[in-house]
């Protein structure tokens, strides 16, 4: 019975994923609000660190948590207690992120490692179902592990903090379980296919969409105030901007992924935490293109850096593209020109924003028809 549900071809996304999903909108916010205390034309270093963390931190979660469900979820009700508790777990997560974060490192470390031990018990209970599957027994195993280590890492991160006053374990957690998550699990075992590749993609697809209702709310702070020809210009080209990321993405999703490729999707989650994170990025760029307390070279760099993060991480998921979408060597080199030009066109005229933000507009539209090109390629020689 536990091998006929998990070979089933095609995985419904849940309800009860969705309303897990909408946790995640309320941390985005709170990871984004690290970002609003300027002190010297910008955020001071410790709290840019603190926003980092967190914001992976939260990512990682979602990661955890879908993977499970995409490969062993069966919309139970243990599922479903899960979730709840881990739910309500973020909240103290969420409270806990603050600019003076240091105040609240135990309570966010500790709801973190419960969330963690929690997800690690996920796949404890589930290894009993597979005593005749020894490459899921051994994915399983490789999970919770990984994941129990990290853990004890946050645990032990209380404790330095507390003694020390440093938070290395902290960053040690995020970035040590991403590659020991990566190289345990980045090949699937004798043949055997874990994930449904088709709701994963759909899955994370949905969480993106979440990141860019955050950042539609976001530029709404362009709509403010009287209206007239100069805030009608800029409010336009806000829109403009987050209308042509989300097109490129749409049309990456769409018509770019192979969402009927047989691959574990490993990468492609971990792919998907950078863009997320660019995409929260972007959102706080664009308020700080409005905020004069920002340096200007700051916010210049902070913006076209995001957007060359997100473009790149998308660029970067090529082994999960249909095959007649994939990248060339060329394209990767005049895309890198491209990217090298923009930068330096900004700050060229980082002194006149009405051309600055024109400029980020035709940036984005002239990705997304690149993007458009690929798709109608693969379209035509499929």
């Amino acid at each position: 019975m536990v091998k006929e549900i998990l070979e089933t071809k095609e995985k419904r996304v849940e309800y009860t994923e969705l309303i897990y999903d909408l946790i995640f909108v309320y941390i985005i916010g709170r990871n984004n609000s690290l970002l609003h205390n300027i002190s010297g034309g910008f955020v001071d270093a410790w709290t840019f660190l603190n926003y980092i963390f967190c914001t992976l931190a939260i990512i990682q979660i979602w990661n955890y948590t879908t993977y499970y469900v995409n490969v062993y979820g069966r919309n139970s009700k243990r599922d479903h207690i899960m979730m709840f508790v881990n739910m309500f777990l973020m909240y103290f997560i969420g409270e806990a992120t603050r600019p003076d974060w240091g105040k609240y490192h135990t309570q966010y470390n500790i709801a973190w490692a419960l969330i963690l031990i929690n997800l690690a018990l996920q796949y404890i209970i589930e290894y009993k179902n597979h005593k005749t599957e020894p490459a899921h027994q051994k994915r399983i195993r490789n999970m919770a592990l990984v994941i129990l280590l990290e853990a004890a890492i946050v645990l032990l991160s209380v404790i330095e903090f507390n003694k020390f006053g440093t938070s290395y374990l902290t960053m040690a957690a995020i970035f040590l379980s991403m590659v020991l998550v990566f190289f345990t699990n980045g090949k699937h075992s004798h043949g055997v296919m874990f994930i449904d590749f088709g709701h994963l993609t759909e899955r994370v697809m949905l969480y993106v969409v979440f990141t860019f209702g955050e950042m539609i709310i976001a530029i709404a702070s362009y709509f403010e105030g009287d209206f007239n020809l100069n805030s009608l210009y800029f409010s336009a080209m806000a829109f403009l901007i987050v209308v042509g990321l989300f097109l490129s993405y749409g049309i990456f999703y769409d018509h770019i992924v192979d969402r009927e490729k047989k691959t574990n999707g490993v990468g492609y989650m971990i792919v998907h935490i950078f863009i997320i994170f660019a995409l929260n990025n972007i959102t706080t760029a664009l308020e700080f293109m409005r905020n004069d307390a920002v340096n200007l070279v700051a916010k210049i760099l902070f913006i076209t850096l995001s957007l060359i993060l997100f473009y790149a991480c998308m660029l970067s998921a090529g082994s999960y593209t249909k095959i007649t979408c994939r990248l060339t060597k060329r394209f990767i080199f005049l895309a890198a020109i491209a990217a090298a030009l923009f930068v330096i066109i900004m700050f060229l005229l980082r002194y006149n924003m009405y051309l600055n933000i024109a400029l980020t507009v035709i940036f984005v539209f002239l990705v997304f028809a690149l993007f458009n090109l690929f798709a109608k390629k693969g379209a035509t020689e499929k």
